[in-house]
């Protein structure tokens, strides 16, 4: 399988430190790399150049450029690479908490960016896999607690069992080409709305 060339964007206000980043990335054969020295308006550039990870050297941080830095990976979703030369054990929880894909300390070495990168990658996307499947789940429970009111409502009125109750909402479904989640919620609103205690 051939992996297309990433497009990384390098962050760092120092001009050798930045040199060096770019040289272990175009090493590792990524020839997309924009290096940008000045970080007033970084989201905008970020949303103009759409990379595909960022790479933030940071020389020697203050409280406010973390946060500053943790606020932007919170936005972008995307791969963060951090290299910063030395920390605290808050910054290194923040980090994680912003989801910043890899925070570095003391290692700007130019043979060591390009495996940084790669788990940097790899945990973002472990990582959104992750928060993916926890929303399909929490969808589908919230699903399931519509389809079981509706499936109530039914019973209640129609005096079917829960089964039958099930079967209608179902050819209801396949007939509207719907899903049952739709139907369930449809019927839950309206008999909300013919009865208020059902809402």
């Amino acid at each position: 399988m051939i992996r297309k060339s990433l497009t990384v964007l390098v962050i760092d206000e120092n001009h050798i430190r930045a040199s060096i980043i770019e040289a272990g990335l175009r090493e590792a054969g990524h020839q997309q790399v924009t290096v940008i020295h000045d970080v007033t308006g970084i989201a905008r550039r970020i949303a103009e150049i759409e990379p595909d990870v960022i790479v933030i050297d940071l020389e020697n941080p203050n409280r406010d450029m973390l946060e500053n830095m943790f606020q932007l990976s919170r936005v972008v979703k995307r791969p963060i690479a951090m290299f910063v030369d030395r920390s605290d054990q808050a910054s290194i929880e923040a980090a994680v908490e912003a989801g910043v894909s890899a925070y570095v300390v003391d290692g700007l070495r130019q043979e060591r960016v390009k495996p940084i990168l790669d788990m940097a990658i790899s945990r973002f996307n472990a990582f959104s896999r992750m928060a993916r499947e926890l929303e399909e789940a929490r969808c589908e429970l919230e699903s399931r607690k519509v389809i079981d009111r509706a499936k109530g409502i039914l019973m209640k009125s129609r005096g079917l069992s829960e089964d039958a109750a099930y079967t209608l909402l179902r050819k209801t479904a396949m007939n509207q080409n719907r899903k049952i989640a739709e139907i369930a919620q449809s019927l839950v609103t309206a008999a909300g709305l013919l009865d208020p205690e059902e809402s």
